[in-house]
């Protein structure tokens, strides 16, 4: 299976770069996961789409002000980090930028030393793991020193931090914003729960798997990075009587879709759990957890292209991005949003 089958040709114009005023006014495409047939909706009219006792899964986790600009101690040479995984005794997994310049025990200080970071390993593919110094509550010095984490292909200015967040953002962790989620608001949860959809909750913290290119003409050759995933017994509990009673499943992004399938691989029962992941979903892959998916239009040859080409078919999945780029809609972070919809085998709703 090759990389080049995923991929397609975006014009630029396309690629979003505000965020919409209104988060539930973007464009959806809805797509039936079985037969590719499309519909052009917005994405309040998703509450047409969700039955009565419907299992809603969303990902709370909340993107934290990761990217950090600095300089070394030495030569005063500018240094970026973005921080991708907390490990323990204030070590931290970076990406670092330009990675040649920084080696073992090289100090790097932000904020006029109000942060400093040495580094204590250095890995492949632009990775470092450094130990920040600091006095007081990390967090809070992040907080004011650290920029959001926007995708390189964003060049506006963001003028509200939490429009990169989703309105059910609550457990920070995130290099990146589980982007599905971004186009809820509050008003339009208060009414899907009205409808009698369970809303449920899992972490994923989203990382350097998520958003790193495949640079392997061989898909099956890429590795993914491992991300942080919990689920609680509340959630467990939820799920599990959903599988029982054959209700639908319904993943809000491709993170929640990696947690579920993940657990559910590994524990093949949904259950109070946390670890990492780093399983990497491509057609062929046979799905154990979800029934259907909230997404975004993502990236040529990434890996959630084939994510989500695995839940249908690549075939339609490219037609409907084809039908998308048509009908201008908004691609990307900021972009618009597609409903991958199944049913049940045995059409119970």
């Amino acid at each position: 299976m090759s990389t080049e089958d995923f991929n397609y040709d975006l014009p630029n114009e396309l690629i979003a770069q505000t965020p919409l005023k209104n988060r539930s006014e973007s464009k959806l495409l809805v797509m039936d996961r079985n037969t590719g047939e499309l519909e052009h909706k917005h994405f309040y009219d998703i509450i047409d789409y969700l039955h009565p006792k419907d299992v809603l899964v969303i990902n709370e986790t909340k993107v934290i002000p990761a990217r950090l600009l600095g300089i070394k101690e030495d030569t005063l040479a500018h240094i970026e980090l973005l921080l991708l995984k907390e490990l323990e005794d204030d070590q931290w997994e970076c990406l670092a930028k330009p990675f040649k310049r920084v080696h073992v025990n090289t100090i790097l200080s932000f904020g006029d030393g109000k942060l400093k970071a040495q580094v204590i390993e250095k890995k492949e593919e632009g990775i470092v793991v450094v130990k920040f110094i600091y006095e007081g509550i990390f967090l809070e010095i992040l907080e004011s020193l650290g920029q959001m984490p926007l995708p390189p292909y964003i060049h506006e200015t963001l003028k509200e931090k939490n429009r990169y967040q989703t309105v059910y953002a609550k457990v920070l962790g995130s290099a990146a914003a589980p982007t599905a989620g971004l186009h809820f608001t509050e008003e339009l949860l208060e009414k899907i729960k009205a409808k009698g959809v369970l809303i449920t909750k899992v972490i994923l913290h989203v990382g350097l798997g998520t958003f790193r290119p495949v640079e392997v003409s061989d898909v099956t050759k890429h590795h993914m990075h491992e991300e942080y995933y919990k689920m609680s017994a509340e959630t467990a509990e939820i799920l599990n009587l959903a599988k029982k009673e054959q209700r639908r499943i319904i993943a809000v992004g491709t993170t929640s879709v990696r947690t579920l399938e993940t657990i559910m691989q590994v524990h093949h029962t949904f259950c109070a759990c946390e670890g990492t992941t780093d399983i990497f979903i491509y057609p062929g892959y046979k799905f154990l957890a979800v029934d259907a998916l909230i997404t975004n239009f993502h990236l040529p040859k990434s890996t959630l292209v084939m994510l989500v080409s695995a839940f249908s078919k690549k075939e339609y999945i490219l037609h409907a991005y084809e039908e998308a780029i048509k009908k201008k809609y908004r691609f990307f972070s900021f972009g618009d949003a597609m409903f991958i919809k199944g049913e049940k085998k045995n059409g119970l709703q």
